[in-house]
């Protein structure tokens, strides 16, 4: 029996899909959704600080979201349903400054997602309901919290939207920046 978890890189650098092993029996099931130690063995060095909870629909998209100022690392597991992972990497100093890469990411596929801080990130939940959990290294802060228009053409995002159907949107996420301005925030 496997009890370590899988790491494999991404196309962008220093984003992680981490596999982890499910035990089950009669009674159901257990996994472990983080431990400091293996992620800190894989170069993963997060102190996180919060967990955040959502509980969403089907055809709704969360993102892209960042922070200029005290950006986060998130740790992103779906506990139920389907969601379409999206990041766009923001850091200028990285080998794939203003790439974007995209994945599903299942409940029953065990698997959470590492962004390091510095990525726009969103969601599109594909299942009629979604429940995930992020934990995250650094404080929201609402002065310095931006959306990178989800549709921007230079991000390039391929949301696996149904043809003709439009995403299902917050006012904030409706009036996203552009790459050009997204940029200039992240000097």
């Amino acid at each position: 029996m496997n009890d370590r978890m899988e790491i494999q890189p991404t196309k962008l650098h220093g984003m992680m899909l981490l596999s982890r092993p499910v035990h089950t029996d009669p009674r159901g099931s257990y996994e472990v959704i983080w431990n400091r130690g293996e992620l800190a063995a894989a170069g993963i060095d997060a102190d996180f600080m919060q967990d955040n909870l959502i509980k969403t629909r089907r055809g709704t998209l969360r993102g892209l979201h960042f922070q200029s100022r005290q950006p986060q690392g998130k740790l992103l597991t779906v506990l139920h349903g389907e969601v379409y992972e999206a990041a766009v990497d923001l850091r200028p100093d990285s080998p794939t400054f203003g790439q974007s890469a995209g994945m599903v990411l299942r409940a029953e596929d065990a698997a959470s997602l590492w962004l390091p801080p510095g990525f726009a990130h969103g969601f599109l939940s594909l299942s009629e309901q979604v429940i995930y959990l992020y934990k995250v290294t650094a404080p929201w802060d609402s002065e310095q919290a931006h959306v990178l228009a989800w549709n921007d053409p230079h991000a390039a995002v391929s949301w696996p939207l149904e043809q003709g159907t439009a995403p299902v949107l917050s006012g904030r996420d409706q009036a996203g920046l552009d790459w050009a301005q997204a940029r200039q925030l992240v000097r």
